[in-house]
């Protein structure tokens, strides 16, 4: 068992909220961030002992008023999962077609958002003897996969979504540049074609599948890896 602190974003419901599960599962004190707070609130009370906290990533107080409320009541953070993301099937897709808005707001949250939390739960993280940072990522983020066309999800294009990804890939080789000479790991993690209200439950994974490998990377060991981009199956290029 541990004491260690969890901060999930978008964990009322999904990849985010088994994540979570699975986390205190292992002992860990679940923070889970939610942008509704009744939702967030009904999901943590599945979850023994955990705390629904108010995180809205467009809305910068609200991640704000998160970090004091984490600082006043812990004084720390051990781990840090970025998972709250969107993607807008339907108005996404190839560059020509693609609304421009549809990717503004993709960006806002995958990307922005994330580096808006990081930033703010940084100083917290620092806190902590050995921090964990785990960015949810996609393999429709990873250039080398997008360009190449002999694999099977080259076809895959939506430019909002996966350029949030491939900018929030590069959140994490930079995070983990940051805090290079700490006990901190900060990688990307990518959970497969998983069945959520993101993708209409198309996908062939469950969310425990999915959230495996986040939960992985989020409780590392000190000689595990930081500065990386991982699935199931290991590394992915970038």
């Amino acid at each position: 068992m541990t004491n260690k602190i969890a901060l999930i974003t978008g964990a009322n419901k999904g990849i985010g909220f088994e994540v979570a599960r699975q986390l205190a599962a292992k002992g860990y004190t679940i923070l889970l961030g939610a942008r509704d707070p009744q939702r967030g609130e009904e999901a943590a009370a599945k979850i023994p002992g955990a705390t629904a906290i108010t995180l809205d990533l467009n809305l910068p107080e609200s991640v704000i008023d998160a970090a004091r409320e984490i600082e006043q009541t812990h004084g720390r953070l051990d781990v840090l999962v970025n998972n709250a993301g969107i993607g807008e099937i339907g108005v996404d897709g190839l560059p020509g077609v693609a609304h421009l808005d549809a990717v503004r707001r993709t960006f806002d949250t995958n990307f922005f958002g994330s580096l808006a939390v990081s930033q703010a739960m940084l100083p917290l993280l620092r806190k902590s003897s050995a921090a964990r940072i785990v960015n949810v990522s996609s393999t429709l983020g990873s250039i080398a996969i997008q360009g190449d066309p002999t694999h099977p999800y080259s076809a895959f294009k939506s430019i909002g979504y996966a350029a949030s990804k491939a900018a929030l890939n590069m959140l994490t080789v930079n995070l983990a540049y940051e805090l290079r000479d700490t006990p901190a790991k900060v990688n990307s993690a990518c959970p497969g074609y998983v069945a959520t209200d993101l993708n209409n439950h198309s996908g062939y994974r469950t969310v425990e599948q999915g959230a495996a490998i986040v939960v992985h990377l989020a409780t590392l060991d000190p000689d595990g890896p930081s500065g990386g981009f991982f699935d199931d199956n290991g590394s992915i290029p970038w």
